[in-house]
Parts: structure tokens; sequence; C-alpha cells
């Protein structure tokens, strides 16, 4: 199993660099950077934990710029979309945009990808909330196609383009792994049709958990797929329950560290690590 990090990137805090270094030095396999392009000050969707919307949320840096200077402080530091509103994006622009980071990266970028929640942010991009997961779909396969194919071309619902050429083509010879986020009702059906990883919380019961991820499987068998990871966020630390979520599927555990100063987030970096150490050896 590898540990990862996650982190809102904001003005406020410390810069991705540092943190990318901090992560990588601890000897974590990722950090992920999560997108909002904005926030409307007439907001009407409730925070979906419940509460005031945390203040980084309209702070946080554009995901792909902040992974870049993360690629460039580190070696070996997987970056990934934590997650990336592909509804509220245009595949064309987006794709050149991954694929550039994946080459300049040596091909370590990890692709993160939700629908969105915030109905008032994604009205402001033009998009009908009740169609954004056919969009956050198509996003996908346009993508796909253009990173893929040196003549690309794409018809569907929500975007089309004719014969295109785009370069860089990603260093990773199918694109970066598409991480599909959520915790929805039809998220398992979403994941094997168009993912190669489910990305979901943890929402705080280990046997529901592991039945969704029992579930995942046989919508895999069923679709002709082999076994789906998962990457787990907010999961449990406790090496027993790491071991019961390691064996039902999930390969990779992250967790939050707020956007805050160095002296804030270091040692909870460090405490992190001491967790995943004390999983690595109860494991053997």
């Amino acid at each position: 199993m590898d540990f990862g990090v996650a982190i809102f990137p904001t003005d406020e805090s410390a810069d991705p660099a540092t943190v990318a270094r901090m992560v990588q030095e601890r000897g974590f396999e990722s950090l992920f950077f999560p997108e909002h392009t904005h926030i409307p000050a007439g907001r009407e969707t409730p925070y979906p934990p419940g509460g005031e919307l945390p203040r980084e949320y309209a702070r946080t840096h554009d995901p792909l710029i902040a992974l870049s200077f993360a690629a460039a402080a580190t070696s070996t530091l997987r970056l990934g979309t934590g997650i990336m509103l592909t509804a509220q994006r245009d595949p064309i622009v987006t794709a050149k945009a991954i694929a550039s980071l994946d080459v300049l990266s040596g091909g370590r970028v990890l692709l993160g990808v939700g629908a969105g929640w915030n109905i008032e942010e994604m009205r402001d991009h033009g998009v009908d909330p009740a169609r954004r997961f056919g969009r956050m779909r198509e996003m996908v396969e346009a993508m796909r196609c253009l990173w893929t194919e040196d003549e690309a071309s794409f018809s569907g619902e929500h975007f089309s383009f004719g014969r295109a050429w785009s370069w860089p083509k990603p260093a990773q010879p199918s694109g970066p792994a598409v991480l599909v986020g959520g915790n929805g009702s039809k998220v398992l059906e979403r994941v094997v049709r168009f993912g190669d990883a489910w990305y979901p919380n943890f929402l705080g019961d280990d046997e529901k958990m592991i039945a969704r991820l029992e579930k995942l499987k046989v919508l895999a068998a069923e679709a002709g797929r082999g076994e789906i990871p998962t990457t787990l966020q907010l999961a449990p630390m406790e090496p027993e329950r790491l071991a019961r979520l390691a064996e039902a599927g999930v390969t990779r555990v992250l967790q939050y560290v707020p956007p805050a100063p160095v002296a804030v987030i270091e040692p909870l970096l460090d405490r992190y690590a001491e967790q995943a150490a004390a999983y690595r050896s109860a494991a053997g």
C-alpha cells in the first residue's frame, strides 16, 4: 500500500514546492491538490460535510500550475489532482496542460477527476448541473483521444472536435491514470466504464467501505476488467484496519494536512509518516 498527502495549496500557506519537498523527504509516494476555480459569493449550495465553507476553497491555486512547481522541486513524487473538476473545463486545453506536466515531470501525473458539488460554480462555467457527470466522462474520453492518437477526433453530446494534432503526448503511454472521485450511488459504474481507479473519501464505516470495494470487484469482473485499485482519502490509520482495506482493494491512502505554514504542516507530516511506518512494520 502506498501513502500520500493531500492539501489545498493556497496563497496563504506554504508554497507548493516547499510542501512537495517535505512530502518526498518523508518517503510519501504522492501529493494531491484539489481544484476550485472560484467560489461564487452568493452561495446557495451547502458545504457537503456541514458548517461553514472553509476559507481555503476560495484561495486555492490552479492545481496544474501548483503541481508544476511541485514537480520541479521533486524527483520521485507522484503528482495528483484531487480532484480536478473536469466538467467545468475544456478538453483540448486541459489535455495539453496535463500532457505537458506529465512529460516535464517524467511521467508522474495522476489524474483524479470529479463532477463537483457546488452548483453555483458549475453554472458560472455554463454547466448544467444535471448533466455534469456526462460532461466529466466525455472530458476523459476526449482527452484520451488527444493523448493517444496522432490525428485525434471526438464526437459527443457535450464536446466535439474534428481531426486534430496535439502534442506533446503524455510520457505515460496511455496518459495518466484516471482516478474517478466520489461516493455516490452510481460512482462504481462510472469507475468501471471510464476510470483506472476509484478515488472515494472514507466515510467512517469500515464494513460499508469494504462492501463497496467488493461490489467494485464484481462490477469489474462483469465488465471483463481486472481488479480495479482504489485510492482512499481520509483513511483510518490503525494497521489492522488498513490491512483489511488493503485486502479489499485499497492500494493507496491519503491524508489531508491543513493549508498552513511549514511550522504547522511539518509535525503533522512526521506523525503521518510514523503511522505509515507502523503499518509497513505490521504488514511485514
